[in-house]
C-alpha cells in the first residue's frame, strides 16, 4: 500500500469513493442527518488553503482517503471553533479494502505530518453510529473532548470531539 498526496484530477473519484464508504451508516440515521452528512463529506471543505488531501493506494487503485486540516482551519464550516491543532477529516475506505489497515495507514501518516510540523496534537470528529471508527479511534489513543462537540442536524446525534497528544 502506499500513502501519497492525492493529485489534482482525483478529487471527484475520492468524493464519489467518500459517499459510497458512508453510506452504509444512512440507515443508522435519520434522513436529514443523512442528507447533512452527505452535503458535508462532498462539500468543497478539502480543497480550503492548507488541507492536505491524502490517499492509500494499492496496484493503482486509490482505496482510501483522509483530509487533514491545518490548525485554526475552518475544517467544519463554522460548526466548531477554531481549533489549535490539525484535524483528521473525511477519512473514508472502500468497502473492499476494509479490515486490511488502510484507516490505520493513513490516521498514522495524519500524524506523522503533524508531528513533523512541530505540533503537539491533532483531533478529530466522528459520531457513535460510525461505531468501527470510535473502535480504531480508541485504540490509537484519541480521547474526548466534548467541548468542541456539535450537532449538525439538530436532530440529536452528537458528533464528538476526540483529540491525541503526539
Amino acid at each position: 500500500m502506499e500513502i501519497r498526496n492525492a493529485r489534482p484530477g482525483e478529487l471527484d473519484f475520492i468524493r464519489k469513493q467518500r459517499i459510497e464508504a458512508y453510506s452504509e451508516h444512512a440507515q443508522a440515521i435519520t434522513d436529514e442527518h443523512w442528507q447533512a452528512l452527505k452535503q458535508a463529506i462532498s462539500s468543497e471543505a478539502d480543497v480550503q488553503e492548507g488541507v492536505e488531501l491524502i490517499v492509500a493506494e494499492t496496484e493503482g487503485e486509490i482505496v482510501g482517503s483522509v483530509a487533514l486540516f491545518p490548525p485554526k482551519s475552518d475544517a467544519y464550516e463554522g460548526l466548531v471553533d477554531e481549533i489549535d491543532y490539525s484535524e483528521i477529516r473525511l477519512l473514508a475506505v472502500a468497502k473492499k479494502a476494509r479490515g486490511k489497515g488502510v484507516a490505520s495507514a493513513l490516521i498514522k501518516e495524519c500524524m506523522r505530518r503533524t508531528k513533523e510540523k512541530g505540533l503537539e496534537a491533532i483531533g478529530l470528529h466522528t459520531a457513535d453510529f460510525m461505531k468501527s471508527a470510535i473502535k480504531l479511534y480508541g485504540e490509537l489513543g484519541f480521547t474526548r473532548l466534548p467541548k468542541y462537540d456539535f450537532e449538525p442536524a439538530n436532530d440529536g446525534v452528537i458528533v464528538k470531539a476526540f483529540r491525541l497528544e503526539l
